[in-house]
């Protein structure tokens, strides 16, 4: 499972991100530092490190290098040197929000959590040259050191709802379940469905969680609950869909799959179940369609052509399958070789 913010703020800033509060926004640069903040801009990190070793080397009481430099190798994904020239300079400016903020961030992002917390308790918000939600990763940091009640109270600020709510319960099972914490992502699912039975999504949810671990009854129980309570909710119906499909149920599965690509045409995942369920009941032609238009909205996926192969092959058409089998052997090695 996916997880965005840890991507984000690996990412090099190509521009600076427009800050949520004005008061907040870095000063203009000192004339020292803007052929480096430039090279920053431009990607080119190790260039600009140079550029500020240099004035190091010349002026070592230089005020703001340290931010500058921290910042720097922040962007490089240099955590551990990071953390010692923003050490330094949280220490020489005890008011620099941005520098407790980039040493918290660097502290998570070298897998020091608990080093993180008190340092990003301190400045939340979201500073430009950070390139990431400072309080969403104070939230995850609690979850990584195991205080889900702080984790809770965290993203209910971040979402604007009440730390007791039956929401601030979903979005930090949503939260949990994405750093694999899935029994307590479960715990908290099913009391958010205490609180609020009728919650859009936390019916969803429990059912998510109950089909990655194989517990298809259960599954489909959650997901005829979410229908109910979140009737246009497309993805509802691909997932229950799914489940039905694990059991053989595959009329059943294939009207789901309908419903869901009747509400939202653009989503390949209804689309690839389809030519599976289709081609399970020998309808060759119609699975084949499906996944063509599977392949369309997305043509680099090697699991819609290596069915799309499958399907020809039943089909007795040898040469369209072949083709399509060796697509998906180039998409997947592709792939692989760029995790």
């Amino acid at each position: 499972m996916a997880f965005i913010a840890i991507a984000l703020a690996q990412q090099t800033a190509s521009a600076q991100t427009p800050s949520a509060a004005s008061s907040q926004a870095s000063p203009a640069p000192a004339p020292d530092f803007a052929a480096a903040r430039l090279l920053m801009q431009q990607g080119k990190i190790d260039e600009a490190i140079s550029q500020l070793q240099m004035l190091q080397a010349d002026t070592p009481e230089l005020k703001g290098l340290d931010l500058e430099l921290g910042t720097a190798y922040y962007k490089k994904g240099e955590y551990a040197k990071a953390i010692d020239s923003l050490k330094k300079a949280s220490s020489a400016d005890a008011n620099s929000g941005e520098a407790v903020q980039l040493l918290g961030l660097s502290y998570y992002l070298g897998g020091h959590p608990a080093e993180a917390i008190p340092l990003l308790e301190k400045v939340q918000g979201w500073y430009s040259r950070a390139n990431v939600d400072a309080s969403y990763i104070l939230g995850i940091c609690y979850i990584q050191t195991k205080d889900y009640p702080h984790a809770r109270a965290a993203f209910a600020k971040m979402f604007d709802v009440p730390s007791d709510s039956a929401a601030s319960y979903l979005f930090t099972a949503r939260m949990l379940l994405r750093q694999e914490f899935d029994p307590v992502a479960e715990e908290y699912a099913q009391k958010a469905a205490t609180l609020d039975p009728k919650l859009p999504l936390a019916h969803f949810l429990l059912g998510e969680l109950f089909l990655y671990k194989s517990r298809v009854p259960e599954a489909i129980a959650e997901f005829q609950k979410e229908s109910a309570i979140n009737p246009a909710h497309a993805a509802t119906y691909y997932k229950l869909a799914d489940a039905y499909s694990r059991i053989q149920k595959y009329d059943d599965a294939e009207r789901l799959l309908q419903r869901s690509i009747w509400l939202d045409a653009t989503s390949t995942g209804p689309y690839i179940l389809m030519g599976k369920v289709l081609e399970k009941k020998g309808e060759f032609e119609l699975a084949v369609r499906a996944l063509q238009r599977a392949a369309a909205l997305d043509p680099n996926n090697p699991t819609t052509h290596h069915l799309l192969g499958q399907a020809y092959r039943d089909m007795g058409k040898k040469e369209e399958a072949e083709s399509e089998l060796k697509l998906a052997e180039q998409l997947q090695t592709k792939q692989d070789s760029h995790p």
